[in-house]
């Protein structure tokens, strides 16, 4: 058992996931911080039990009417079947004699076990995948380990391991489908192929709109190809092979969704967003006729790159980075990164455009511009990889840039889960337009630290809809200072947190301290065939 543990601690692989499993662990609240998710919870909890799928008090601001009269969500099915087993394991727990007295508190037993298990398990496995296509893509395995880490930590998937929406579930299937795609367009390995393929078309559960992923997967083996200057025969081939495999496998999952709309809403053609225009005009006459895709053009794509309330740019500095490397190395580039750069920019711009028109083009109660986190984030964290592959013939000025915009990154990726976002969101309401919400956020953490929020005008009572956000906007979003912060849990077990809090604080010191060990001892291939590191 020693000798294994020995092996597993020499072992990069494990190194990164149980890096990305300690990230998790300790910047969660315990709640699910968001209302979304809060929602999507209550229609897995209506799939094994008698509850609804909506709250009656969330209709008519949440939920449509479907078959019989009943009110459903309108999210897909996809992040509630994600969180069917450990809904399944908190509600088991949360009957126990133990927590008798606790129960019916926030935050519940249920949202914890859910949102430690769920987003845990989700860090973890996109770690994993994130590696094991950064290693295909034939970056040395410490450039790898830095670019997970760099998206762990440096990108707003941080924020979204906290407030636990559908975006980094989306991420985590999106980088499998590129990753598996890559290596069978590589290897020929025809499992690989459909492993890829079913991990893009799950993603369809989630949200339809990741179609524009599936589609970025195979412009990215096209554009490889191309670039490679793959025969006009082997194109084909290859290309009939890809749908005669791939097209099943997405129709079968589209096949799925279309199932759960009939069962819903009772068709096959429409979307939740025909019926939920329909239901408002109905609600409120005086919207316009092509609501909910009434907002001009140029607000949303440019308020996405610009608005100091959701630029990406501001939230993820990141991508910054990423376009000036491309820029500078373009040419240096291998066929693959510039593949996967075309690509990954390409869905971004996509992602933008088309939510642009969108009623609620910024995402609406988010950090930042949810809508398209996940596709900035597949072009950020490529940035610290690129880096610290061509640091040594980039000179010393655009290295010690890159070092400080990594820097900053990781600074407001902390400073995001500092307080729970709904904090800023009550702020604004007060303020006039533009808000520097990142600014406001660094603002937050300062006066909360000298313990200046009423002098310096920042929160006050009134801010809030009810006590539960009150007290959950007036203390550190981590899980022991929100139950200490409550006060309906018995002193001893919010010092267990604590302390549970403060060890996993230190192993994660550590286990950051033992990879930089272990790739710096050269005890890890640095450049490795792709076959070899399929997970």
């Amino acid at each position: 058992m020693m000798n294994r543990l020995r092996r597993w601690l020499r072992d990069p692989r494990f190194l990164v996931s149980l890096a990305a499993c300690l990230i998790a662990f300790v910047v969660q609240s315990g709640d699910l911080d968001s209302a979304d998710t809060a929602r999507r919870l209550q229609t897995t909890h209506s799939f094994w039990t008698s509850a609804a799928p909506v709250l009656p008090g969330d209709y008519p601001d949440f939920g449509l009417r479907g078959c019989g009269g009943k009110i459903y969500a309108w999210y897909g099915i996809g992040q509630s079947l994600l969180m069917l087993p450990a809904d399944v394991v908190g509600t088991g727990l949360e009957k126990l004699p133990v927590f008798q007295d606790y129960n019916g508190n926030d935050p519940s037993v249920r949202a914890i076990v859910v949102s430690y298990s769920t987003n845990m398990l989700v860090n973890v496995l996109t770690a994993l995948v994130c590696l094991r296509f950064l290693l295909l893509l034939r970056f040395s395995m410490p450039e790898a380990a830095a670019g997970v880490l760099a998206l762990v930590a440096c990108t707003t998937h941080l924020h979204y391991t906290q407030n636990m929406m559908e975006n980094n579930y989306i991420l985590l299937l999106t980088l499998g489908g590129f990753s598996f795609q890559h290596e069978w367009l590589r290897t020929g390995n025809q499992r690989a192929l459909s492993i890829g393929s079913a991990a893009l078309g799950l993603n369809l559960l989630t949200r339809l709109t990741t179609g524009m992923d599936l589609i970025a997967a195979a412009v990215f083996l096209l554009l490889l190809l191309w670039m490679e200057s793959a025969s006009p025969d082997t194109i084909w081939k290859r290309g009939l092979l890809y749908v005669r495999t791939a097209l099943p496998i997405y129709a079968f999952f589209f096949l799925i969704d279309r199932l759960y709309q009939f069962h819903r809403f009772g068709s096959f053609l429409n979307t939740y967003v025909s019926l939920f225009a329909a239901e408002q005009r109905q609600l409120r006459p005086e919207l316009p006729a092509s609501f909910p895709f009434e907002t001009p053009f140029h607000i949303g794509f440019f308020g996405a790159l610009f608005a100091p309330e959701k630029s990406i740019f501001l939230f993820d500095p990141l991508l910054l980075l990423t376009i000036l490397l491309a820029a500078l190395l373009w040419k240096r580039l291998s066929p693959e990164l510039r593949a996967y750069l075309v690509s990954a920019l390409l869905l971004l711009l996509t992602y933008v455009s088309f939510y642009a028109r969108y009623t609620v083009w910024s995402g609406d109660s988010a950090w930042g511009d949810r809508y398209v986190s996940t596709a900035v984030d597949l072009a950020a964290f490529i940035s610290v990889p690129l880096l610290l592959r061509y640091r040594a013939t980039l000179g010393r000025f655009v290295p010690a840039v890159g070092l400080a915009i990594v820097a900053a990154s990781a600074a407001i990726q902390a400073a995001s889960v500092a307080f729970w976002l709904e904090l800023e969101l009550y702020q604004i309401m007060t303020r006039n337009p533009p808000t520097f919400i990142v600014g406001l956020r660094f603002q937050n953490i300062v006066a909360f630290a000298l313990g200046k929020m009423d002098q310096w005008g920042l929160t006050n009572s009134a801010m809030a809809d009810d006590a539960w956000d009150y007290v959950h906007i007036t203390t550190w979003n981590f899980f022991p200072f929100v139950l200490r912060r409550v006060g309906s849990a018995p002193g001893w077990v919010v010092g267990i947190a604590f302390a549970t809090w403060g060890v996993g604080l230190l192993l994660l010191g550590w286990v950051l301290w033992r990879l930089r060990e272990v790739l710096r001892s050269g005890g890890v291939n640095q450049l490795t065939e792709p076959a070899q590191h399929a997970l």
